[in-house]
């Protein structure tokens, strides 16, 4: 009788995962996780040396910055962030329309 209550907490479970998608959102979260490193190396390491070339004061884009007082304000670093958020926002973009294409996700309209 125990095993029979344990299966059906497990079956439970399990349907609970797959109703609300709790394994695509995890799924999601770390290949997430792992393009935003390959973003920011991307931006780090290519992208912030490229400006770099034309920036001749500053070196690198992230260390473009202005003091006013005592104040530092590290504008560089800024758009070097934006940057990567318009990259990762891109993929994610281009993602969901492949997955739309291909009737992976349903298309939401209002």
């Amino acid at each position: 009788m125990a095993e029979q209550q344990k299966r059906s907490l497990i079956q439970e479970f399990v349907d609970f995962l797959k109703t609300f998608g709790v394994i695509g959102l995890a799924i999601a979260f770390v290949i997430g996780q792992a393009a935003s490193k390959v973003v920011n190396a991307i931006v780090n390491d290519i992208i912030n040396p490229f400006i770099g070339l034309f920036l001749v004061d500053a070196g690198e884009l992230r260390d473009l910055s202005t003091t006013v007082g005592n104040s530092t304000f590290l504008y560089g670093d800024l758009i070097a962030v934006i940057i990567e958020f318009a990259i990762i926002a891109f993929i994610v973009f281009i993602a969901y329309k492949q997955l739309t294409k291909y009737k992976i996700v349903e298309e939401k309209k209002k």
